[in-house]
């Protein structure tokens, strides 16, 4: 029997006693962390009409601003991978979210430009191991036949709640003031921050999980007993790490699905307000739809992958086929530059992020191939080179709407990127499969 039959045999614990699910309790937790993580990102789109009167700020200003969080994230990514693979998810996880919800609150308290951007820098520092934490705990917690809607999961709590909480910013901030904004979505993750250190324990240390739980998904093929083993860091498995193909197949792809994923997380609702002529809480009702539809995109990509994985088609095709597909009907979305309609434009936006959404399932592939001793590094320095789109986007949509007066060449811009990152997955990355470095 192979080793990919043995992984995806049904573990015979299961039969026997009726197992617990406590996986998906843990997955919840990071699921709500999701959704405060990426409401304390794109907080600042909501906001920055009313910011750039304050401050007189231009578009290229504004778009600096709204790369600030991605500058300090991508310095911080490998110590935030470090410390997650030195002293593990709960720990970490738990301080960062705490942290950068203390940042976000701050926010609100700022008098100028300056002490704003250096708070942004804040928030995106410490926000860096968040999504490798997700990948890790992911590792740890669920089986490979259930490791794709686990990450899909995951990656629907940026757009599911974007799409609930986005029209509450809007409001907000129509009736009560852009600071407001801040004060809300910070003290969210303040007191999500307390729920976590409360529930969240690694398999090994569950007291809620049977041991009928624990044979399942470590037959599964999940890494049960942790990686954080508190040994001394080594560079010559990172450095290893670096020379493997799918490591930048993932890198390059993630980069340019995330392309898309920025403009909707930044200039968005300025779009709507600026280029469509919407007011602020029509904006807010308008961008609802493009959110759920990335949001079914992640989980209908993750739940194709997991069902041509149990009918016995290889991860490798399963894993990649939505990725692929996705980034492809991403490029769509310059089609909204050819219609005067607000109706039509919402549409194609929506189908756009939907297919970009598919494609995030990228997420799942990293706990395919990570070392089990480095799984919080590698989802480190592919969370780096694929949120570098947090700081080209927003800057390079700054200059051309400041240069052109519009923004038809800038959603021109994200349907290009995509198709680079097809070529990405289907040619640079090669064979899906776990890494081994030692």
């Amino acid at each position: 029997m192979s080793d990919a039959t043995k992984i995806l045999a049904p573990p015979r614990a299961a039969t026997a006693v009726r197992r617990t699910r406590v996986r998906w309790l843990m997955l919840s937790l990071v699921f709500v962390g999701t959704v405060i993580n990426y409401l304390d990102r794109t907080n600042m789109s909501v906001v920055a009409p009313l910011i750039s009167k304050e401050f007189a700020v231009t578009p290229i200003t504004m778009g600096i601003l709204f790369s600030a969080f991605s500058w300090a994230f991508a310095i911080a990514t490998l110590p935030g991978g470090y410390f997650l693979d030195r002293f593990g998810t709960r720990l970490t996880y738990g301080v960062c979210l705490a942290g950068w919800s203390l940042l976000t609150v701050l926010q609100a308290f700022v008098g100028g430009f300056a002490s704003l951007f250096g708070l942004r820098l804040g928030v995106g520092a410490v926000e860096a191991p968040a999504f490798p934490a997700n990948n890790k705990l992911a590792t740890a917690w669920f089986p490979q036949n259930e490791r794709g809607v686990a990450g899909s999961l995951c990656s629907m709590g940026i757009y599911m709640g974007t799409a609930l909480l986005t029209p509450v910013l809007f409001w907000v901030a129509s009736d009560y003031g852009w600071r407001e904004v801040f004060l809300l979505s910070g003290s969210l993750g303040l007191v999500w921050a307390g729920v976590w250190f409360a529930l969240y324990r690694e398999p090994s240390e569950s007291r809620r999980a049977n041991p009928a739980e624990l044979d399942y998904i470590r037959e599964g093929g999940a890494v049960v007993g942790g990686t954080s083993d508190g040994k001394p860091f080594r560079w010559d498995l990172f450095r290893k790490l670096l020379t493997f193909r799918q490591i930048w197949g993932v890198c390059i792809g993630k980069l340019c699905a995330n392309v898309t994923l920025y403009f909707f997380l930044t200039w968005f609702p300025t779009y709507l307000v600026n280029e469509r002529g919407m007011s602020m809480l029509k904006a807010g009702g308008a961008s609802v739809g493009p959110y759920v539809a990335a949001a079914a995109g992640v989980m209908f990509g993750g739940w194709i992958g997991d069902v041509m994985i149990r009918r016995g088609i290889s991860v490798n095709v399963a894993r990649k086929t939505p990725m692929v597909l996705g980034l492809l009907f991403t490029g769509a979305i310059v089609l909204a530059n050819f219609t005067s309609s607000n109706t039509l434009v919402i549409f194609i936006l929506s189908f756009a992020f939907f297919a970009q959404g598919m494609s995030s399932t990228n997420w799942v592939v990293i706990s395919e191939i990570a070392p089990r001793q480095l799984v919080g590094m590698t989802g480190s320095v592919i969370s780096l080179v694929g949120n570098l789109a947090g700081i080209i986007t927003p800057i390079t949509i700054g200059v051309i709407v400041q240069s052109t007066g519009s923004f038809a060449w800038a959603l021109g811009f994200c349907g290009i990127v995509s198709l680079i990152g097809v070529f990405a997955y289907t040619v640079v990355l090669g064979k899906i499969e776990r890494l081994v470095v030692e």
